[in-house]
């Protein structure tokens, strides 16, 4: 199976973004982990969100969905579960899992995945795990057991910027009385430390000349809580960048996460040009929400430097597209990342954009495009099972002079179901 895109009429009306998927994985984890029941609403129901589901109720927890996007769990003291835990494509879910089972004494637990997820590394959480006393079993991918224990502390200096490294830490600390201190000269997203502190764990973070250091409260418990889960950035970066690009369109992202850590693409976009306005800002569950509303406008080429792309690394692909529309060369720094996500990005970004008549090269870790305000397109872009390289290709299409088509593109579901339906609400033309 394979999706077209192609040029078509301008893109316009008001949609709501799935929830934020990097906030529905925690509030599954955390509300399994914590007594009592944990109500969430807006949860992303993706594959990657569905398969860390799963993996609490294998340990133990109640999980149940009473509606759309409405999830009920009741948590308690984990289990060793009867057979491997599958995190299916999700390296939020192993690793984050990964460091809660570290720390619960008596707990086992054998973690698997897909080809893709078993392909990537996993060392620098277990590392991690072992320097504060975990014993695990396995190299550096998946399957790896984890015999959880009382572990002690650590002081780790977190480069380069990883949230899911720091999230497993904090995790694997909350059955240990020991000290959990993590320094990070550029901050990583936050939402761990955000929601540990809804479920009562209090997390300090304090900017220092070090950097941001954040460490583990004294109390550890966790109580269940209501979480709303706001929509989440990464995806909403698909229509509105699409808005930015097709010619007379007027796009509005509505209850969409602007947590400061996550808005590096729309800050970039800004700098581009890109037409962009906030409204309705409020507080939701700790978490800053607004409605983001893009009309299309003439694009120029950016520079993103290495410290600013921990705030949009899961945007790197579409930021891309966007650089392919702009006129004149933009540079994207500090991208090593990208070699090890669900595929190379880099690698797959660079070799859609040529097939596509944008010249793109990697420069070691950084990302050079050379825009020159339109683009070709004409292409069948191989996504390498990457739901975010299927999107932003079918992004690029919307506006090239011929279609572009992606392979694979059911992988999408691992975090936007939903994504063609609500594109074609908007009026885009893919099929």
């Amino acid at each position: 199976m394979s999706l077209t895109s192609k040029r078509g009429d301008p893109l316009c009306g008001t949609v709501s973004v799935p929830g934020d998927k990097s906030c529905s994985h925690r509030a599954l984890i955390f509300g399994a982990m914590a007594a009592g029941e944990t109500q969430i609403s807006g949860l992303l129901e993706s594959e990657d969100v569905l398969a860390t589901a799963r993996a609490v109720a294998a340990f133990g927890a109640t999980v149940e969905r009473t509606g759309p996007g409405e999830w009920r769990v009741v948590g308690g003291p984990w289990q060793s579960p009867a057979g491997p835990v599958d995190c299916g494509n999700s390296g939020t879910a192993v690793r984050l899992l990964m460091g809660a089972v570290a720390g619960m004494d008596g707990v086992t637990a054998t973690f698997t995945g897909d080809e893709s997820l078993s392909k990537r590394p996993m060392r620098r959480v277990t590392g991690l795990l072992e320097r504060m006393g975990a014993k695990i079993e396995g190299g550096d991918t998946l399957p790896i057991t984890i015999h959880g224990t009382r572990l002690g502390g650590i002081d780790h200096r977190n480069v380069p910027a990883s949230a899911q490294v720091k999230s497993a830490l904090l995790l694997a600390g909350l059955e240990s009385g020991a000290a959990v201190r993590i320094t990070e000269p550029v901050p990583s997203r936050d939402h761990s430390e955000i929601m540990l502190s809804r479920f009562g764990c209090p997390v300090s973070v304090d900017d220092t000349e070090a950097g941001w250091v954040t460490t583990l409260g004294e109390h550890r418990a966790l109580s269940g809580c209501k979480i709303a889960v706001g929509s989440d950035p990464s995806s909403a970066a698909f229509p509105l960048v699409a808005a930015a690009i097709v010619a007379g369109s007027d796009v509005t992202a509505t209850g969409v996460l602007v947590n400061p850590l996550r808005t590096g693409v729309y800050e970039t976009l800004e700098r581009m040009g890109a037409e962009m306005e906030l409204s309705n800002e409020r507080l939701q569950s700790g978490e800053i929400v607004a409605d983001i509303r893009v009309r299309a406008s003439a694009l120029r080429p950016c520079h993103v430097t290495a410290e600013q792309v921990p705030a949009m690394i899961d945007e790197i692909p579409i930021l891309a597209v966007a650089c392919a529309y702009a006129e004149g060369e933009s540079v994207i720094e500090g991208l090593a990342e990208l070699r090890v996500k669900e595929s190379d990005r880099l690698g797959a970004v660079v070799a859609g954009l040529t097939a596509c008549g944008v010249a793109a090269l990697a420069d070691g870790d950084a990302l050079r495009i050379f825009g020159r305000g339109s683009v070709r397109g004409g292409a069948n872009v191989t996504t390498h099972g990457d739901h975010r390289i299927a999107m932003a290709f079918l992004t690029l299409g919307l506006a090239s002079e011929q279609p572009v088509s992606v392979d694979e593109p059911e992988m999408i579901a691992t975090s936007f179901p939903g994504y063609v339906e609500l594109m074609q609400g908007l009026g885009a033309d893919i099929a």
